[in-house]
């Protein structure tokens, strides 16, 4: 079973979740199933946020708790990016810089 350090890193996480999915046996899943299942999971979360903000949702939704649901889509971004050789971390840092020389108001 993987494990993760105590404070981990972003690719401590990328790692962890590629090793979590060998070992689940769905490391052949490929990109679009993975993207399909992210806006699954996507789903979900707005679900739970509609019930915590008290907006009527279907009878007999599937949804966990919001943090459950957070988790979800953090594990499938992660296999996302996993697939597509992308460093999350290094990423985030890049489009920051670009989000840096925009003007937000």
């Amino acid at each position: 079973m993987p494990t993760l350090p105590e404070k981990p890193s972003l690719s401590d996480f990328q790692k962890y979740v590629g090793e979590l999915e060998q070992e689940r046996g769905f490391s052949s899943q490929g990109v679009l199933e993975k993207c399909l299942l992210l806006g699954e999971e996507i789903g979900e979360l707005f679900k739970a946020v509609r019930k915590t903000e008290r907006i009527s949702i279907e009878a007999g939704s599937q949804y966990g708790r919001i943090g459950e649901e957070l988790a979800d889509v953090f594990i499938y971004l992660c296999a996302i990016a996993n697939r597509m050789d992308i460093h999350l971390e290094n990423a985030f840092r890049d489009k920051e810089m670009l989000n840096h020389k925009r003007h937000w108001k």
